[in-house]
C-alpha cells in the first residue's frame, strides 16, 4: 500500500511533505497518514487515486489543510479551556474556526462576546430533548464540523451522541480511567493520588468511555488539597484539550475501535 500511494502521488507530480503509518497486530488493521503538495488540485487527485483505492480496498480520505475546521464549543461555567481555545484560534495557533459557543449558563457570555463570537444560551430549564435539539439544530446552522465540549458539565443523551459520533469531543477532569463522572479531583484527594491528570476523549452514550485522544499528568505531594488539584488540572485541561482539537483539524485522529491512532 505504502509503495503504490507514494508512487501515485509522484506520478501527479506531487511533493510528499510527510508520512507514517501504523500496522496494529490486534486488529489486523493498517493506518497511514500522507501529507502532500499538488500542482493539480486536491479534486483531480482524488480522482485518480479512486481506482487504487478500490483495487487496494483502502477506507479513505482527502482533506485540504489549507481550509480551518469549524468548530462549535459548549462551556458550562467554567472558561479555562473556552479562553485557551479562542486565543490560541486568534493566535494562529490552532487551524480551526470557532463559528459559536453554546452554554446552558449566562456566564461566559461577556468573554465570548467581546471575541466577537455568537453566544447561544440553552438553559436546561427548556427541558433536556428540547435543549438539545436547539443545540443540534444550531451546530446545522452554523455548519460546525466538531463540537467540543470545553467543562459542558452536562450527561450527553445517547441520540446527542450517536448523532455526533466522531464529531464531538470532550475534556474530561481526570487521568481515565480513573475517576469518572462527577468531582474527579475531590475523588482523587480522598484517594490520595500522587498523580492528576486530564482526558480528551471522543463521546459516545458510555459516560466517559470514548476513544482516548490525548493525556497529560501532573505529580502532586501529600500537600495538596483538592482546591490545590483543581487549579492544577485547569491548565492540563486546557494543554490537553487544545492538542486534540489541533490532531482533529490537522486529520491526524483515526478511530480504531475504542481506541485512536493519533498520528
Amino acid at each position: 500500500m505504502v509503495a503504490r500511494v507514494a508512487s501515485l502521488l509522484a506520478s501527479l507530480g506531487c511533493d510528499i511533505r510527510a508520512a507514517e503509518v501504523y500496522g496494529d497486530a490486534d486488529t489486523g488493521s493498517f493506518f497511514g497518514r500522507t501529507e502532500f503538495d499538488s500542482p493539480i488540485g486536491l479534486e483531480s487527485v482524488c480522482n485518480k487515486f479512486f481506482p487504487l483505492a478500490q483495487d487496494l480496498r483502502l477506507d479513505w480520505d482527502m482533506k485540504d489543510l489549507d481550509r480551518k475546521v469549524r468548530v462549535l464549543i459548549a462551556v458550562s461555567k467554567f472558561g479555562h479551556c473556552l479562553v485557551d481555545l479562542i486565543n490560541k484560534q486568534e493566535l494562529g495557533q490552532l487551524p480551526i474556526e470557532i463559528v459559536g459557543v453554546v452554554s446552558n449558563h449566562e456566564v461566559m457570555r461577556k468573554t465570548v462576546e467581546w471575541h466577537g463570537l455568537p453566544y447561544h444560551h440553552l438553559p436546561m430549564s427548556e427541558g433536556k430533548e428540547a435543549q438539545e435539539a436547539r443545540f443540534i439544530e444550531i451546530i446545522h446552522e452554523t455548519g460546525a464540523e466538531l463540537t467540543v465540549l470545553a467543562r459542558y458539565m452536562q450527561i450527553l443523551s445517547d441520540a446527542f451522541s450517536v448523532a455526533l459520533a466522531g464529531r464531538c469531543i470532550n475534556i474530561h477532569h481526570s487521568f481515565l480511567p480513573s475517576f469518572k463522572g462527577a468531582k474527579p479531583y475531590h475523588q482523587a484527594h480522598v484517594r490520595g493520588v500522587k498523580l492528576i491528570g486530564a482526558t480528551a476523549h471522543f463521546v459516545t452514550g458510555d459516560l466517559d468511555e470514548g476513544p482516548i485522544i490525548e493525556q497529560d499528568a501532573r505529580r502532586v505531594d501529600h500537600a495538596a488539597t483538592a482546591s490545590d488539584m483543581i487549579a492544577i488540572g485547569r491548565e492540563i485541561e486546557a494543554s490537553v484539550l487544545s492538542r486534540a482539537v489541533g490532531w482533529y483539524a490537522e486529520h491526524r485522529i483515526i478511530q480504531n475501535g475504542n481506541k485512536t491512532v493519533v498520528f
